[in-house]
């Protein structure tokens, strides 16, 4: 795979200024210098090989924050997003100019709920675990992220699944390729790593002691550890830093306060309208933020969403099935939402939805009456609000990362297919290169490690 620098990789900077105050340092070099460790601490990116800047030209463009742009000029550099502008727009002196006339230009797809990279399901150890990270659990070398690529997916929330009422935290990753985990990590402003929590209520999380047998036993121990969380954080405060006074750690309770500090955004499993009425009468009682997925039945409550102003990632399935609360799921769901004023994304849940077929998702809500400009920015823009990443990702603006795919024609045809996914300016899909190719369009397993006897131990997935 073709390494990057990751966000947490950034340049050793101490050693690079050894020397910086002998005399035979120059105020000119400095100014050099300093400017060289700027660049690079904003950008964590190789930047190498993108020294020169890269036009597409004679391309659709569709920017979403802005109507498309036919035979338009895109141009990136170093990671960002530099020009998006109509036929005769300049491009930069010395730029590799590609003319990909006929094609469509788009930004990379958000995937708000995804389960690839190889992760387990939720722990069956007890029904909370907030300490619980998907982070621990992801194997960055697994074929699902190469395929994601394939489908034009740049970045993902991977999370763990929705057998536990909290299954812990999630993880925001733009899908470079990499080596370690940290490669394919974003970080917020703040320093921290980028990532949600992962709740659920409805069918998933019942099931015999110490998990809840009813829904009202569910949201009743929901209930309760935000109040341990509201009290562990009191105490903590009151405390002032005196060690004698500070409560015991508490992972579990500490990432809960990040929710009720609103820090880390849950990501809600629900289906059925009165478990939706359910999250939203807990997010009112304790102010977190959230994002309602999967919704199937929301077009049956769509105005108290809307009046809750909660976003909503909803599925779109094109053979529906699987669980009795989700009976009711239905492809209109995104046009009624759209119609009440709620935020709608997508997801692909992979592998529920093959994240090489995340396109199609948008197309059926189009299909059953969504609007065409919301069901494009569901996939990308929108996804990026849930995640807090709109003003990196979602649209193509001057500033932003340079997430993009290049697509054969119109994003919500049948006929069109992923050529290109680029992320922070570099390739990382290519389907006219044979090996890459192969994650568009092999069969299950297409890529998966060489499979190998296992004489004691069974198959390779059941190593997995």
């Amino acid at each position: 795979m073709r390494a990057v620098t990751s966000e947490n990789q950034r340049a050793d900077f101490p050693p690079a200024t050894r020397g910086f105050d002998e005399p035979s340092f120059t105020a000119e070099h400095k100014s050099v210098l300093l400017a060289v460790i700027l660049f690079a601490g904003f950008f964590p990116i190789d930047l190498r090989a993108q020294e020169q800047p890269l036009a597409f030209t004679g391309v659709q463009i569709i920017p979403i924050s802005g109507d498309p742009i036919d035979q338009g000029v895109f141009v990136v550099h170093r990671g960002k997003i530099i020009t998006v502008g109509p036929r005769g727009t300049a491009t930069p002196a010395g730029a590799t100019v590609r003319d990909v006339s006929g094609k469509v230009l788009m930004p990379g797809l958000v995937d708000t709920h995804s389960h690839i990279g190889g992760i387990s399901g939720g722990d069956p150890s007890s029904p909370i675990q907030p300490e619980l990270r998907v982070l621990d659990s992801i194997d960055v070398r697994d074929a699902s992220i190469q395929k994601a690529q394939a489908g034009g997916i740049t970045t993902a929330n991977i999370m763990h699944g929705s057998g536990l009422l909290m299954s812990g935290q999630t993880l925001y990753l733009k899908l470079r390729d990499g080596n370690v985990i940290e490669d394919l990590i974003i970080t917020n402003k703040d320093g921290r790593i980028a990532g949600g929590m992962k709740m659920a209520n409805g069918t998933n999380p019942r099931r015999d002691p110490p998990f809840p047998g009813t829904r009202a036993k569910s949201a009743a121990l929901v209930r309760e550890k935000f109040v341990a969380a509201q009290e562990y954080h009191d105490k903590a405060a009151r405390a002032n830093g005196d060690p004698e006074k500070l409560p015991a750690r508490d992972l579990g309770l500490e990432a809960v306060v990040e929710v009720l500090d609103g820090k880390r955004v849950v990501q809600h499993h629900t289906h059925r309208h009165d478990d939706i009425l359910t999250v939203l009468r807990l997010q009112k009682e304790f102010g977190f933020r959230v994002v309602l997925h999967h919704v199937s039945e929301g077009w049956k409550v769509a105005d108290e969403i809307a009046a809750a102003k909660v976003p909503c990632s909803i599925i779109v399935l094109d053979s529906p099935g699987g669980k009795l609360e989700a009976r009711d799921v239905d492809w209109k769901t995104g046009a009624v939402l759209e119609k009440a004023g709620v935020l709608v994304g997508f997801h692909t849940d992979d592998s529920v939805t093959d994240s090489r077929l995340f396109l199609r998702s948008a197309a059926f809500a189009v299909r059953a009456g969504m609007t065409r400009a919301g069901a494009l920015k569901g996939l990308t823009l929108a996804g990026a609000i849930m995640l807090d990443l709109q003003d990196r990702i979602g649209s193509l603006e001057p500033g932003k990362d340079a997430d993009f795919i290049l697509l054969s024609g119109d994003p919500l045809s049948v006929y069109s297919h992923v050529l290109e996914t680029w992320i922070d300016g570099k390739k990382v899909f290519d389907r006219s290169d044979e090996k890459d190719r192969l994650w568009a369009t092999g069969g299950h397993g297409a890529g998966n490690p060489r499979q190998t006897p296992l004489c004691c131990f069974g198959t390779w997935e059941d190593m997995r």
